[in-house]
């Protein structure tokens, strides 16, 4: 296990934060070993789905030893830090089907397997029968993927996915990558977290935080902060904008939409501070 210095205002997805002590795992017993501090551990990836402050504390990442695809015969394990489109190319390579859903989308494995990432019926679950973390020693275990409670945007998962275990299903549908692609394209291209806010029972985070208002509407010091004009539920950075900032324009949307419509957002957008 060695320490490094990460960047978030280049490193995570919506360019805000600050320099930061990351430890980086190379094997099951670094992490192990950190566990036994007691201490919160922070699990960062790509950082496509984090808001981090400059000033937050035992963060730790996998090292690249993590990003791999091993063919085991009757599953595939792939490493927790793979990138998702290299996982998308290996399975249109081979014709594995359940894996159309990766084309575009960001971040690496395991946090698309923790956060259950997809497009509306498409989910990541379909494809996984579990994962390798640690249970209670320093030795790597499976869980099966009905363990997990893996619902729309969220999981039970609270510790480190080292690997994922994936079906092989054959019959990769070249109809789909086109579909999702046309789903996205009302996504905004500026940095961005993805989805702020997951959708409420029944209603769209978007549609709300633009009732109230917000979408398209500037804020922060150098007005570089906006739910997206192209989709609200898109908080997007244009420029040079704080941690501080950011905390502030979403508790906003929260305080306006339950004050017009008696609904709490809840974040999906994950917040170390």
């Amino acid at each position: 296990m060695q320490k490094k210095y990460i960047d978030f205002k280049t490193y995570s997805s919506i360019k805000v934060g600050g320099i930061c002590e990351v430890y980086e795992i190379s094997n099951p017993q670094d992490y192990y070993t950190l566990l036994q501090s007691g201490n919160p551990l922070n699990i960062i990836g790509k950082a496509n789905n984090l808001l981090i402050s400059p000033q937050a504390k035992n963060l730790i990442i996998l090292s690249k030893d993590f990003d791999y695809i091993k063919d085991c015969g009757e599953y595939l394990e792939v490493g927790a830090l793979t990138p998702s489109g290299k996982l998308y190319s290996y399975a249109k390579k081979h014709n594995l089907a359940g894996f159309e859903i990766l084309r575009g989308l960001p971040g690496c494995i395991g946090g698309i397997i923790k956060m259950n990432a997809g497009l509306k019926e498409y989910e990541i679950k379909s494809s996984l029968l579990g994962i390798l973390c640690l249970k209670n020693n320093p030795q790597l275990e499976f869980v099966k993927s009905d363990e997990l409670s893996l619902e729309y945007r969220k999981s039970n998962i609270n510790t480190l996915i080292f690997a994922g275990i994936f079906k092989k299903d054959k019959g990769f549908d070249e109809n789909l990558p086109p579909l999702f692609a046309s789903m996205r394209q009302n996504q905004p291209s500026e940095p961005s977290f993805g989805s702020c806010f997951k959708n409420p029972s029944n209603n769209y985070a978007g549609f709300l935080i633009e009732s109230v208002g917000l979408k398209g509407k500037k804020f922060g010091k150098n007005k570089s902060l906006m739910f997206s004009q192209k989709h609200a539920n898109f908080l997007v950075n244009l420029g040079d904008s704080s941690f501080l900032e950011v905390l502030d324009l979403i508790e906003l949307a929260k305080k306006c939409v339950q004050e017009k419509h008696n609904i709490l957002l809840e974040e999906e957008v994950q917040i170390f501070s």
